[in-house]
């Protein structure tokens, strides 16, 4: 499954344009995440250097990502080009409606979700 990650308030506290503490049970669920097979894209707004600081985070952390505000190679085939816009199955993000459940919610939702695929 691609899934669309977040950055600011959903893998990390939102101190933008700092970078705060990650969120609890992040680190492990989307280590979790890789290894049960899923496509991790992280979907942000940063850029430039407040990009890379974003990037580095990650590996300083040991959190796992297949791209970064890039499409998945096989979305890009099958949509003829790579939009703007990452195509993921599912998105993950602080600002959805509701807010941003627990990590931990997240994994039971998707687990169960992969399941059924």
């Amino acid at each position: 499954m691609i899934l669309a990650i977040d950055f600011d308030g959903t893998l990390c506290l939102d101190q933008y344009p700092g970078i705060g503490a990650p969120v609890p049970y992040a680190i492990d669920t989307m280590q979790t995440l890789a290894a049960d097979g899923h496509y991790l894209i992280i979907n942000t707004c940063r850029e430039g250097d407040r990009l890379t600081e974003a990037v580095n985070w990650l590996l300083d952390n040991g959190i796992p990502f297949h791209r970064v505000n890039d499409n998945h190679p096989e979305a890009t085939d099958k949509y003829g080009s790579n939009a703007r816009k990452v195509f993921a199955d599912l998105y993950i993000d602080d600002r959805n409606l509701g807010g941003l459940q627990s990590w931990l919610t997240i994994y039971e939702q998707i687990s169960t979700k992969w399941k059924q695929q």
